[in-house]
């Protein structure tokens, strides 16, 4: 989805002081532990779980940004950032806590993880969210075209959680489990030139079925596996990482639909110029289908916004409309380099291909989609290099937009 957030300079200017005072907190927590004295408070068993200086904060900020489908919007979020334990070799787990509403009744909730436990023993990853959105839907394919541009509107509820026990030092090996309910479907407006809407073609010519017009359930386990050896999972400066997790959906876990998806994702990050002042980091990612039909809600598909545990919160091909291409396999590269400028402001400049198929064997330079564009960056966090990140991005397929978020695109 298009977002753009508007009171950019406000939002900065409190979250600075956010972190000022998360830091001046965690400073003076650290002397009322080293010094004790008459004040010291017992600690609870919560507080227990954390160093002094590492507990989360859940301290909620809110912003404005207006879209298309929704008109203007309001969203309120937490982002906590902690470390189990005081050990600092575990690395630190963050989740994000939001939601959204519209001055067209549009909402959405989401809460989203990456929790590594005490002595990295256990990594969870996942999602819960709930969204009552429109979206633009150009049909199914690599070659979908812009003047098919039809908004569809549906309900979703998304849970998805991986699990995944330690077994070697930076790698972890454990089961998955997504469940996908799609209902209130409607796809009553025209198309984008007042032709038919292209949701409804699609259902009428059976490009979609019957039963994906209606929604339904998708429901499946599968394997998961990661080697994650970055320094920081929020803004990495040196490592690499490779996940690769299979899910096999079917009847046997109360879905309506049956299908495999396998995907790997692997991503490299280094300094350049022997400092940290400059980071290369690239990643690519491919998602690919096997068995039954694939609800279009679960195909393949890249665009900026998509993120979510689906694809381990990476943001793929910005410039591109959310889904603007999708199909049953789907592969996709791009690169960024993250500069560092002054006080508490980065740049990065970023590119990225990307194509959707039917078969694998479809995949074709000659259809490679790309993407590119230029971004800024706001530490509000420091200690936890936790960056605001808005970019400007041009695609392919007649797109292009401007994207704020939290955190890295990856």
């Amino acid at each position: 989805m298009r977002f753009f957030k508007l009171p950019l300079a406000l939002v900065l200017c409190g979250l600075a002081q956010t972190g000022a005072a998360q830091v001046a907190a965690d400073s003076a927590s650290k002397a009322a532990t080293s010094t004790g004295g008459p004040n010291k408070k017992k600690t609870g068993r919560f507080a227990r779980l954390f160093a002094p200086s590492e507990k989360p904060s859940f301290i909620p900020y809110p912003s404005v940004f207006s879209q298309q489908e929704t008109g203007l919007a309001f969203s309120l979020s937490m982002l906590p950032v902690w470390r189990f334990g005081e050990d600092t070799t575990t690395r630190k787990s963050n989740a994000r806590l939001g939601g959204w509403i519209s001055q067209k009744g549009q909402t959405s909730l989401q809460i989203t993880h990456n929790i590594f436990t005490k002595g990295e023993k256990v990594y969870l990853l996942g999602e819960a969210s709930y969204y009552d959105v429109n979206y633009f839907y150009y049909g199914i394919g690599n070659n979908t075209r812009k003047v098919d541009e039809s908004q569809v509107e549906y309900t979703t509820i998304i849970f998805n959680q991986r699990v995944m026990p330690r077994i070697a030092p930076n790698w972890f090996a454990g089961l998955q489990y997504r469940f996908t309910n799609l209902r209130n479907i409607k796809y009553d407006e025209a198309g984008e030139e007042g032709g038919a809407n292209k949701f409804r073609t699609d259902l009428e010519t059976g490009q979609l079925s019957a039963r994906e017009g209606k929604g339904g359930n998708t429901s499946g386990f599968g394997p998961a596996v990661l080697y994650d050896g970055r320094d920081n999972v929020l803004a990495t400066y040196r490592g690499q990482y490779l996940h690769a997790h299979g899910l096999f959906v079917g009847k046997y876990a109360g879905s309506d639909y049956s299908f495999n998806r396998y995907q790997i994702d692997a991503r490299h990050f280094q300094p350049l110029f022997n400092n940290t002042n400059t980071i290369l980091a690239m990643q690519y990612l491919g998602q690919f289908h096997t068995g039954g039909k694939v609800p279009f809600r679960e195909l393949s598909a890249f665009g900026a916004d998509l993120g979510g545990s689906i694809y381990n919160y990476a943001t793929l091909m910005r410039g591109i409309y959310e889904g603007r291409f999708r199909d049953r396999q789907m592969m996709t590269f791009q690169a960024e380099v993250r500069q560092k400028l002054f006080w508490r402001i980065d740049g990065a400049v970023f590119g990225a291909v990307a194509e959707v198929t039917n078969k694998f064997s479809d995949f074709s330079l000659n259809d490679t989609k790309f993407a590119a564009g230029f971004g800024g960056r706001f530490r509000f966090n420091r200690r936890d290099r936790l960056n605001l990140r808005l970019d400007y991005g041009i695609g392919s397929g007649g797109n292009s937009g401007a994207y704020f978020a939290v955190g890295e695109a990856f």
